[in-house]
């Protein structure tokens, strides 16, 4: 989508100063005029004024004052004060109002054009840093995990395909699968990096505050609005917006996003003028969304518009084979966070994490690796360490075949208790024999009828 030129805003009662500064930067900018600071302001509630050129001495409201009202109501536009002479008290007074910079009349036009385009270079740092505080989740760390399974590498094919394209994504899929991960996925090969990306979740937001929250708000469009706020949108501008749970999106709102989707504008609450937008969506949800259709709680039209590349992202469960990799990642993760030194999970736990039915997903897994590790004072996570609805799991995946379920139950508990014990003694089992009371003979027999001999082995060599 083309960028949007910035407007500048002249304010100056010399009506030649006004046709000069015009001609100057009409070129790179759109360019309103007022002759007056009364008029200024009321076109700043009108337009969606970048930056401002402000003459001091103006009839009736002085410059300073419509300097001071424009920073507290529009904090985010720059101000470049303008006066007959060059008076060092006059640019002191400019800058602690807020004014960006402070020029004569008698100006060098190449010296304007540098001076506006360093301010409006400013404005996008600002704006850059609004965006990056407006991120919920933080860039770095954030990965969607590549696992072998076959459906994880289709979803992966899919995104390289699309990513480059501006088309709308909707990504489908159950609560915790690493939705905005895929988006980040998405906006990362688009291979526009330097661009924001900006994530909101809608569920997470009071309902009384998802439209301001999205579109912005101007001063005075609501109690406790006291000075204008750039929406998502905004900050989005010319990267990517990540909206989850839009399936919760309230109906009245629908048609604002459907329009900003289908005319690349926006309206701030309290606005009266449209604002263009640039950015490309991405919506997430775990709704079915057919079904919320024919039951009248989502828009159809807008439902399509969404649906221009849908993927699919499976849950944890359909995508088992991933779970190794999947926890060894978040395993280095926080290792790193506590300042621990977890060498790895035992092939036996993690055959217990494979035949759980995992509900919370990918997070849920996450959730319980980071517990892990936080606790951990070992330098292997063992079987004892999971929760015990793990067990339960594992006990109830595999059935009573050939002993009972009561049995099943004991022979995991003693399994525990001896790694506990072999690990207390640096895994020398002679050692842990004489600890736990028994003949070498015997917890040698228990160490191969509990499969521990070669999770010792492994420790051992590792």
């Amino acid at each position: 989508m083309p960028e949007r030129r910035k407007t500048i805003l002249v304010v100056d009662d010399d009506e030649g100063m006004r046709d000069t500064l015009t001609a100057v930067l009409r070129r790179d900018y759109r360019v309103l005029r007022a002759a007056t600071g009364e008029a200024g302001l009321q076109m700043m509630e009108k337009e969606d004024v970048d930056l401002m050129m402000l003459d001091v001495r103006l009839p009736g409201i002085s410059g300073f004052e419509v300097l001071k009202i424009a920073k507290e109501n529009y904090p985010s536009v720059e101000v470049i004060v303008i006066s007959v002479v060059k008076e060092l008290d006059v640019a002191i007074e400019a800058m602690r109002h807020g004014a960006y910079h402070y020029i004569s009349k008698d100006f060098d036009v190449e010296g304007v054009r540098t001076l506006v385009a360093k301010a409006s270079e400013r404005q996008d740092l600002g704006r850059s840093l609004m965006r990056l505080q407006a991120e919920v989740a933080e860039q770095n760390d954030r990965e969607f995990i590549v696992g072998p399974s076959r459906a994880t590498r289709d979803v992966v094919g899919l995104v390289q395909k699309v990513a480059k394209l501006s088309a709308t994504v909707l990504i489908l899929g159950e609560s915790g699968t690493g939705k905005e991960l895929l988006a980040r996925m998405v906006h990362r090969e688009s291979g526009k990096t330097e661009s924001p990306f900006v994530a909101v979740n809608l569920a997470a937001i009071p309902k009384e505050l998802v439209e301001s929250t999205l579109f912005g708000h101007e001063k005075g469009a609501f109690t406790g609005a006291i000075r204008q706020q750039l929406g998502k949108f905004e900050l989005a501008s010319g990267g990517t917006l990540f909206l989850d749970e839009v399936g919760d999106l309230r109906y009245e709102l629908q048609a604002k996003l459907l329009r900003a989707l289908q005319e690349n504008e926006i309206e701030r609450v309290g606005g009266t003028h449209p604002i263009k937008t640039s950015f490309r969506l991405i919506a997430a949800t775990n709704v079915d969304l057919e079904k919320a259709v024919k039951e009248g709680t989502f828009r159809e039209d807008l439902y399509y518009r969404l649906k221009v590349i849908p993927m699919r992202l499976p849950a944890l469960r359909d995508r088992i084979e991933d779970l190794p990799e999947l926890a060894r990642f978040f395993l280095r993760r926080y290792n790193a966070k506590f300042h621990k030194r977890v060498q790895g999970i035992a092939d036996s736990t993690l055959l217990i994490l494979g035949n759980y039915w995992w509900p919370g997903n990918i997070r849920e897994l996450e959730n319980l690796v980071e517990r892990l590790v936080a606790v951990s004072d070992k330098d292997w996570i063992t079987d004892e360490d999971l929760p015990y609805e793990l067990h339960v799991a594992q006990i109830d995946r595999e059935g009573p075949a050939t002993e009972n379920l009561l049995e099943r139950a004991v022979s995991t508990f003693e399994r525990n208790f001896i790694i506990r014990a072999l690990e207390k003694s640096r895994w020398n089992v002679t050692a842990t024999a004489r600890t736990l009371g028994i003949p070498l003979s015997t917890l040698k027999f228990k160490m191969d009828r509990l499969e521990i001999r070669e999770l010792a082995r492994k420790i051992r060599g590792g």
